[in-house]
C-alpha cells in the first residue's frame, strides 16, 4: 500500500538461507529428538552463511530503528531452534562415519536387550499348552522307561497314551429298573451327546409315544430294543473324569438275554446295581423270578468285587424321595449282598436318572434334605481300583472281529500284561501266529495298552478263520494254556426242579471269559466243608445245591484258560442250565496240550 517505505516491503520474502533449509528438510522423516546426542552444526550452514550479508545491506536503509536487531537476529535464532532438532537427529543417520562421537548411539540396541524378559511372554496360550504338552510326554516317557524297568520290553519311540487308569463300569439290574436312561443321562451330563441328537431322540421317542424313554435310545441303537423298551445286547459308549477313564456297558435286564449280560459284565472292573424304588417294582425285582438277585451273583461270578447300588427313580410320585422307601431297599438288600460282597466294598445311594439328580453333582438340599453323601460318579472316582500285573504275560480273550479297509481287526480287553504296537502275538488254542500292526482305544490310535483297556487290535499274517470269540491273544514266549479238560471247585446255587440232584456225567452251559461252550461233568472227586475248605466226603455219588465240591470236567473241543490263581480273569467260569445259572465256580487245575506250531 502507500505510504509503506520499500524497505519494508522487501523484508516480506523469507531470506535465501531459510529457503534451503526448507528444500533441505521438506522430505526428512520427523523422530523424537535424542538428548544425549552431541551438538553439531550440520553442513549445510556454510553455504547459508554467504547469503546472510545481502540481506543485510537493506538493514541500514530501514527508516523504523528498533526494527534493525530484529531483522537480523528473529529469523536466525528462530531458524537454529526450529531446524536444529529435526536436523540433528535427521543427519545423525546420514553422517555417522564424520561424528565418531555419535557412535555410543548404537547403545540404543541395548534397549531391545532390555525386553530380555520378552521370553517370559512366551506363557501365552498356546506356548502353556505346548508346554504342558511337553511334561506330559516326558511323564510317558517315564512310564515307559518304568515298565522297561519291569521286564517288559517297549520298543523305542513307543508313548503311554494316558497316565489316568481305565475302568470298565457295568450297569445291572432287573428290566425297567432305569439302566439304560441312566447311561444316556450320565453320558448327556458328560458332555458326550449333542443337544442336536438329544432333539431327535425326543422326536422320535414321543412319535412311539414313549417321551420318558428318549434318553434310552442313546444306548439302545437297534430298532427292536427301542420299540420294546428292552436292551438286548450290550451297549457301549465312553467318558471321562479328571481322575478315570470310563468305558460304560449297559448290560440287558431281562431273564431271556442273560447270555449278553454275563458277556458284558465279564469285562467289567466295577458294578453298578440298578434298583427301582418305585412302588412294587423293586419287589418283582427282587423276589423269586426277579433278575436282580442272579445279577449281582453273577457280577461276583465274573471278577467284580466293588459294588455300587444306586437306587434310582427316587422322584417317581409313589416315593417323591422318601427316606423310609429308601431305607426299606437298603434293609431287604443288605443280607442278600452280604453273602457274594464285603460290606465296605458295597455303597447304597439315591438317583433320579430322569431328572439327573446326584448323577454328576450332589444333590441340593432341598431336593433331598436326608442325603449328604457323594454324587454317582465321585462314588465312582473313589472306589479303589483291581490291581493288574503289567508284567505278567499278555492275555487278551476276543470278543469279536471284524474287516476294516482289507484289515482283520480284532475286538477284546487286555486282562493281563502289556500290549504294544510291533508285537509278535500268538492265538491260542490254534497256536497260530501273526504281528500286531495297529492298537485302537476309543477309536484313537496308540502305541501301548494297558491291563484293563479295552482294544481293537490290527493284526496281520494270520487267518480270519483262526480269530474266533473265546480263542485268546497272547504271547508266543508265554501261551496260554490249551485243554480239553480241566480240574475245578463248584458252588452249587440253584438246581432245576425236574433235576435236583448233580451226578457224574451232568451236562451244562460253560460260561468262562468270552467262552460260550456245552461241557460236562464227567466226575465228583470230593465235597469241601464250607468253613474250613477241607474235603468231607471222597467220590460222592451225588451233590445237592448250596454244596461246594471239587469236579472233573470237559469240553468237546480244546479251549484257551488258565488256572484261578495265575490268571483270576480267565480262570472263573459260570455253569447254566435251561436259562438259570446252576453253579459257579474256579478252575484249579489244567491237564494242559502242547500248542501246534503255527505259521
Amino acid at each position: 500500500g502507500k505510504g509503506r517505505p520499500p524497505s519494508l516491503l522487501r523484508r516480506c520474502p523469507p531470506p535465501p538461507a531459510m529457503k534451503q533449509e526448507k528444500k533441505l528438510n521438506a522430505n526428512a522423516k520427523p523422530f523424537r529428538f535424542n538428548p544425549k546426542t552431541p551438538a553439531f552444526v550440520p553442513k549445510f550452514k556454510k553455504p547459508a552463511a554467504e547469503p546472510a550479508p545481502e540481506a543485510a545491506a537493506p538493514e541500514p536503509k530501514v527508516e523504523i530503528p528498533g526494527e534493525k536487531p530484529t531483522a537480523a537476529v528473529e529469523p536466525k535464532a528462530v531458524e537454529k531452534t526450529e531446524s536444529d532438532a529435526p536436523a540433528e537427529s535427521w543427519e545423525d543417520d546420514a553422517n555417522e562415519p564424520a561424528q565418531p562421537e555419535a557412535k555410543p548411539e548404537p547403545a540404543k540396541p541395548a534397549k531391545p536387550s532390555e525386553p530380555a524378559p520378552a521370553p517370559k511372554p512366551t506363557l501365552t496360550k498356546s506356548e502353556k499348552k505346548s508346554k504342558k504338552k511337553q511334561t506330559e510326554t516326558e511323564a510317558m516317557d517315564a512310564k515307559v522307561a518304568a515298565l522297561n524297568a519291569n521286564g517288559v520290553s517297549i520298543p523305542p519311540g513307543h508313548k503311554v497314551h494316558d497316565e489316568r487308569p481305565h475302568v470298565n463300569v457295568v450297569f445291572i439290574g432287573h428290566v425297567d429298573a432305569g439302566k439304560s436312561t441312566l447311561s444316556g443321562q450320565l453320558l448327556l451330563l458328560t458332555g458326550q451327546v449333542d443337544k442336536r441328537t438329544i432333539e431327535k431322540y425326543e422326536r422320535e421317542a414321543k412319535e412311539k409315544n414313549r417321551e420318558s424313554w428318549y434318553l434310552a435310545f442313546i444306548m439302545d441303537t437297534n430298532e427292536e430294543e427301542r420299540a420294546k423298551g428292552k436292551t438286548v445286547e450290550v451297549g457301549r459308549a465312553h467318558f471321562d473324569t479328571q481322575k478315570r477313564r470310563y468305558t460304560l456297558l449297559d448290560a440287558p435286564g431281562h431273564k431271556n438275554y442273560v447270555p449278553n449280560m454275563i458277556a458284558g459284565a465279564a469285562q467289567a472292573d466295577i458294578g453298578v446295581l440298578i434298583i427301582s424304588a418305585r412302588k412294587s417294582e423293586f419287589e418283582a425285582g427282587f423276589d423269586r423270578g426277579g433278575q436282580t438277585r442272579e445279577h449281582a451273583m453273577l457280577a461276583k461270578t465274573l471278577g467284580i468285587s466293588r459294588l455300587v447300588v444306586a437306587i434310582n427313580k427316587m422322584d417317581e410320585s409313589t416315593v417323591e424321595w422318601s427316606k423310609k422307601r429308601y431305607d426299606g431297599i437298603v434293609k431287604k438288600l443288605s443280607p442278600f449282598l452280604k453273602k457274594w460282597f464285603k460290606p465296605k466294598d458295597t455303597v447304597y445311594l439315591p438317583v433320579s436318572a430322569y431328572t439327573g439328580d446326584n448323577l454328576t453333582k450332589p444333590m441340593e438340599k432341598g431336593t433331598c434334605p436326608w442325603y449328604d453323601g457323594k454324587c454317582l460318579l465321585d462314588v465312582l472316582d473313589a472306589v479303589k481300583g483291581q490291581n493288574r500285573d503289567e508284567k505278567a504275560g499278555m492275555r487278551v480273550p476276543i470278543i469279536d472281529r471284524y474287516k476294516d479297509m482289507g484289515t482283520i481287526c480284532v475286538l477284546g480287553k487286555v486282562e493281563a500284561g502289556t500290549l504294544y504296537r510291533g508285537q509278535k502275538l500268538q492265538i491260542m488254542p490254534t497256536g497260530s501266529k501273526g504281528d500286531c500292526v495297529g492298537i485302537l482305544v476309543n477309536e484313537k490310535s496308540v502305541d501301548i495298552a494297558k491291563p484293563g483297556e479295552n482294544v481293537v487290535i490290527q493284526v496281520k499274517g494270520i487267518d480270519e478263520n483262526q480269530l474266533l470269540p473265546g480263542f485268546v491273544i497272547c504271547e508266543p514266549e508265554r501261551p496260554c494254556k490249551k485243554c480239553v479238560t480241566f480240574e475245578a471247585q463248584i458252588r452249587i446255587t440253584e438246581l432245576l426242579p425236574h433235576k435236583p440232584l448233580m451226578t457224574n456225567g451232568y451236562t451244562c452251559i460253560l460260561h468262562c471269559h468270552t467262552i460260550v461252550m456245552e461241557t460236562q461233568i464227567y466226575k465228583l472227586l470230593a465235597t469241601i466243608d464250607k468253613k474250613s475248605g477241607k474235603e468231607t466226603e471222597k467220590k460222592p455219588k451225588f451233590v445237592k445245591k448250596n454244596q461246594i465240591v471239587n469236579v472233573k470236567m470237559k469240553v468237546p473241543k480244546s479251549i484257551a484258560i488258565e488256572r484261578y490263581k495265575d490268571f483270576a480273569q480267565l480262570g472263573r467260569f459260570t455253569l447254566r442250565d435251561e436259562g438259570k445259572t446252576i453253579a459257579i465256580g474256579k478252575i484249579t487245575k489244567v491237564k494242559a496240550i502242547a500248542p501246534r506250531s503255527g505259521k
